[in-house]
């Protein structure tokens, strides 16, 4: 997970329908699980996770024109924040809702995902590999096996990077079934420092050059396993 390459896709500007912004784009889905077990501690922290990471995109100026964020929640499945470049969001607190479709959410992220990337090759934008942030506390109550079928033929394609995580409660072993790389376990409900690891990560993506590698940050606050 040090050592990741990102390589920009180039392709050439024929449309002005990002005109203002040509900045090539880092586009990353936040996939968060808000079921019922969530609920007290775990979702405070979330949102003050998910508050800090856009804040501090919104810091750094190159980050703030190339990163993309997009926020699905599950379940039930559903979009809460469209993607946007961080200045543009404006952050809300996320609220409990049912069981934890997990299938369904990874399918339909990346259905999310395939669209955005059709409207940067129509728009004439170049973008890198995407990202999926997927963090749950359980365990699906769906079936999963199609998702994790197209995360590794995705992931094998170079077409998406998928990290997972595991909050205390997270079925750690379905999750390193679904996901290509070893899911990582939270120590606690360290979010703050998980979604700062996402932040810095994603702004050293968002400032390299085409077909650069990138050396992630080291991960704090929780474990691969």
């Amino acid at each position: 997970m040090s050592d990741e390459p990102f390589e920009l896709e180039q392709i050439p500007f024929r449309s002005t329908a990002f005109a203002e912004n040509p900045e090539p784009r880092c586009p990353c889905v936040l996939l968060l699980d808000t079921s019922g077990s969530m609920g007290g501690a775990p979702l405070d922290a979330l949102n003050r996770g998910y508050d800090a990471l856009v804040a501090e995109l919104c810091q750094d100026k190159l980050a703030a024109k190339r990163v993309e964020l997009c926020v699905v929640t599950f379940g039930p499945v559903q979009v809460r924040q469209d993607f946007a470049n961080p200045e543009s969001i404006y952050p809300e607190a996320f609220e409990t809702t049912g069981d934890t479709p997990m299938g369904a959410a990874i399918k339909f992220a990346l259905d999310e995902l395939e669209g955005r990337k059709r409207a940067y090759r129509e728009a004439g934008i170049s973008y890198y590999r995407p990202w999926i942030f997927l963090i749950t506390d359980g365990e699906p109550t769906d079936s999963w096996t199609a998702a994790a079928k197209r995360i590794r033929e995705g992931e094998e394609a170079n077409a998406f990077a998928l990290f997972a995580v595991g909050v205390k409660g997270a079925d750690m072993e379905t999750l390193a079934k679904i996901s290509v790389r070893p899911p990582m376990k939270l120590e606690g409900l360290k979010f703050a420092e998980l979604f700062r690891w996402l932040s810095n990560s994603l702004k050293a993506v968002s400032q390299s050059s085409p077909g650069e590698r990138v050396a992630l940050p080291a991960p704090t606050g929780w474990t691969e396993v």
